[in-house]
């Protein structure tokens, strides 16, 4: 008897202490912080504000810039110094990192206690290939894991995605502009920051028509939720809820079902797809 309430009683404590480390490793991997991702094109004074009241900066926290995906990192920085110094107080620095730069530790250690880190438009592919593999990237999902809030805009809200889409296609080199087909194995993807895990992120959504290009998106990853944000729009994003702010729509697919997959030209059929569309104010969850 006594033998058998030695074996309950171990068997009770293993189940505690197995509940208490799977508790702790949900606690670790739900961030902090928060995303406020805004589609391109322009970005009001109301916008902007609402991103430095997400952050909740207090008096001795300052804001960094990071403009690698410009073709003009200082006159991304100096835009968006511009509009902020008008909106806080607070100190705003341009961290331009190079192949070089992204090693140093004083660097990479300021940019991981910034309370808000904005990513300039440009490039999401000239962005990622500066930071990809390299302590900036860490520095980035370390600060959103301790409750900074990254923000982004165009390729600075690409980047945010896991999967993250290059604007290339695969099956036509020559780049036209558009997106003017839905195949699968055609839209290339990459690498992201991985802050957003569950949904792959499109931009200047209406003002480009990038259906063809979020479709394509939920081909190769049905598992994902397709987000198209519009310009001058943005979605907060607080761990699985979202929050739409701005001027514009933002355009959520997700759940296709019945995929076909044709042999000739990789042309693809969907039986079954949800779409959502939702304004400023508005939330949804995303798994």
């Amino acid at each position: 008897m006594k033998k058998h309430l030695i074996l309950r009683f171990s068997i009770a404590r293993i189940i505690v202490v197995l509940s208490l480390s799977f508790s702790g490793f949900l606690q670790a991997q739900t961030p902090k912080g928060k995303l406020f991702i805004i589609g391109g094109g322009d970005r009001s004074d109301a916008l902007m504000k609402q991103v430095l009241n997400v952050a909740d900066l207090s008096k001795k926290d300052y804001i960094v810039v990071l403009p690698m995906s410009s073709e003009e990192p200082d006159s991304s920085f100096v835009y968006f110094k511009t509009q902020m110094v008008k909106l806080t107080p607070n100190p705003i620095v341009m961290l331009n990192f190079t192949a070089a730069t992204a090693q140093n530790k004083v660097l990479t250690d300021s940019l991981q206690k910034a309370k808000l880190i904005f990513i300039s438009g440009g490039d999401q592919v000239r962005f990622m290939n500066v930071v990809q593999n390299t302590p900036v990237k860490t520095a980035i999902q370390k600060a959103y894991e301790n409750g900074s809030t990254i923000s982004g805009t165009s390729a600075g809200a690409a980047v945010m995605s896991e999967k993250m889409i290059t604007g290339n296609q695969k099956l036509q080199k020559q780049y036209s502009g558009t997106f003017d087909n839905i195949r699968y194995d055609n839209l290339e993807t990459t690498e992201g920051l991985g802050l957003l895990k569950t949904a792959i992120i499109d931009q200047h959504f209406l003002k480009r028509n990038r259906y063809n290009r979020l479709l394509s998106a939920l081909v190769e990853f049905p598992a994902l939720t397709g987000i198209g944000i519009d310009e001058s729009t943005a979605i907060i994003v607080r761990n699985n809820q979202i929050e739409v702010a701005g001027e514009s729509e933002v355009i959520v697919v997700r759940n296709p079902k019945g995929i076909l997959k044709a042999q000739k030209n990789n042309l693809i059929s969907i039986e079954n797809l949800q779409m959502s569309i939702y304004t400023a104010g508005q939330k949804f969850n995303i798994k």
